[in-house]
């Protein structure tokens, strides 16, 4: 890859890197955006000012200074200020104001970013990395000067085939849905016969919950069906975070609907560790996190046995119930196992997360409770048994690495779709009922932990973790070679 770069002359090169505004999205992207600037690209990476300003209290304020050829800019995202100015936004307010407000702030970003590319010393060749959530970037491109383009796919290729179902569903009729009587008549339950070969017999529980609704216009259904069928049909080509082994059944069926090429250049953070110029450049650009990180877990961590540890994350977005907490907290500590567990302060739903102090007396010394942490060295620790996760892509994808088996408990968009190809295809997942009981809690838990199941779900993370290195490794691995193939077809279309 080094004699790409130099026979590309990357440092002509400019890259804005434009994330959904959440922490889940804004990941990959930052991935993403080093692995091109550990290649010599110029980096302009736009947050929404409100989550700047979350980077900037999470990180320290020279986080946001960057690095030469790294910097950021930001956009107003529209939306009154927050009460809490450390939590994730409302997501059905902020996917509206995407769709309603965020053109015309990023059009006249793109537009001084260009004229500063023109006047500079050398000028650069521009182009957009764009989440394929954030449609709306595909517009300014085309009116600010046909700049050229790539979608950023941060999800599963499996969740892509569950949106590419909407449309589907919507022409047969299925949804919307009468009356809210289909969330408890066993409608859910129904195998969709329509799915692709990689989904077969999937119910309709687990393909993406917007679907669940009553209204045609409802905004997170509209707002999801329009971004993965612009994704599709688009020209522009479209990057995922995944690798050809692990879903090379979902890849399959997914080529068949998007017309650009792709490109799976996943995992990323593997990819982005492989390269030895990232140490010595885009590493001291920090991580992307949006809560500041707790580092001691590492430490009491490494006073653990091997593989003794539960570790519990519900990802950045989900809220649950304090009863939904405290069935969980039960399970846990009657399971006698030990624990980590990130207990965000805005998981519980409008209120704060309140834990028993009998659950506090009861884990004394066998268990540790964060707000926030490094996820993938977290995973990657011998002492961690197990992941109790919300199935989010990218806990998904940390847990793959970390070669850990998983208890799936989904809360939305496609983390069902991930949990089912976790249970049924991929071999490394036991789904907790939505309804949770602590019974059920410590069930699953002294399974994944100590019994035959368990066993081999942990033989199967284990062949996904070696799977997932063979992918990036330098010069023959599919997702290495796939970014080296993208590198040189982004490299002539700007230069043609």
């Amino acid at each position: 890859m080094g004699s790409l770069v130099e026979n590309t002359q990357a440092n002509n090169f400019h890259a804005i890197c434009v994330p959904y505004p959440a922490q889940g999205h804004i990941k990959p992207m930052f991935q993403l955006a080093k692995l091109l600037h550990a290649l010599g690209f110029h980096i302009t990476f736009v947050h929404t000012e409100y989550n700047l300003g979350r980077l900037l209290r999470a990180r320290g304020p020279a986080s946001g200074d960057g690095l030469e050829r790294f910097k950021f800019e930001t956009i107003p995202d529209g939306l009154p200020p927050s009460d809490n100015a450390d939590v994730t936004q409302d997501i059905p307010s902020l996917c509206h104001a995407i769709m309603t407000t965020f053109l015309d702030p990023f059009k006249k970003l793109l537009r001084k970013l260009i004229n500063n590319d023109s006047c500079s010393g050398s000028p650069l060749n521009t182009f957009i990395i764009s989440d394929s959530v954030m449609a709306f970037t595909i517009d300014a491109a085309r009116e600010v000067g046909n700049v050229p383009l790539v979608w950023l796919w941060t999800a599963s290729a499996c969740g892509f085939l569950g949106y590419m179902q909407f449309r589907t569903l919507l022409n047969k009729g299925i949804v919307p849905f009468q009356d809210s009587n289909f969330l408890t008549d066993g409608t859910l339950n129904k195998v969709i016969d329509c799915a692709p070969s990689s989904m077969k017999n999937i119910q309709l529980k687990y393909i993406p919950t917007f679907v669940r609704t009553t209204d045609i216009n409802d905004v997170m259904f509209n707002f999801l069906m329009h971004f993965v069928e612009t994704t599709a049909k688009s020209s522009a080509p479209v990057l995922l975070n995944t690798f050809d082994a692990f879903e090379h059944e979902a890849l399959h069926d997914a080529s068949e609907l998007i017309l650009a090429p792709k490109y799976t250049i996943g995992p990323l953070h593997l990819l982005l560790n492989s390269f030895p110029t990232h140490n010595s450049s885009a590493s001291t650009l920090g991580g992307s996190n949006l809560w500041k990180e707790d580092s001691e877990c590492l430490r009491w961590l490494d006073s653990n046995r091997l593989k003794s540890v539960v570790y519990i994350s519900f990802g950045s977005i989900t809220t649950m119930t304090n009863q939904n907490l405290v069935e969980f907290a039960w399970g846990v500590a009657n399971s006698k196992h030990n624990f980590l567990w990130v207990l965000r302060p805005d998981l519980v739903n409008g209120e704060n997360s309140v834990i028993p102090p009998e659950f506090m007396s009861e884990t004394e010394g066998r268990g540790m409770i964060i707000s926030w942490c490094d996820q993938e060295t977290v995973l990657r620790h011998p002492s961690i048994g197990a992941f109790l996760t919300h199935c989010g892509w990218n806990s998904t994808i940390d847990t793959v690495c970390g070669g850990v088996p998983v208890l799936c408990w989904p809360f939305f968009a496609e983390q069902q779709t991930n949990c089912w190809f976790s249970c049924n295809k991929w071999g490394t997942g036991m789904e907790i009922d939505s309804d949770v009981t602590r019974t059920e809690v410590e069930k699953q838990v002294r399974e994944v932990m100590e019994g035959e199941k368990g066993v081999e779900m942990r033989k199967n993370a284990m062949e996904w973790r070696s799977l997932a290195e063979e992918a990036v490794e330098i010069t023959c691995g599919s997702s290495y070679l796939n970014f080296d193939k993208f590198i040189k077809e982004v490299v002539f279309l700007l230069k043609n």
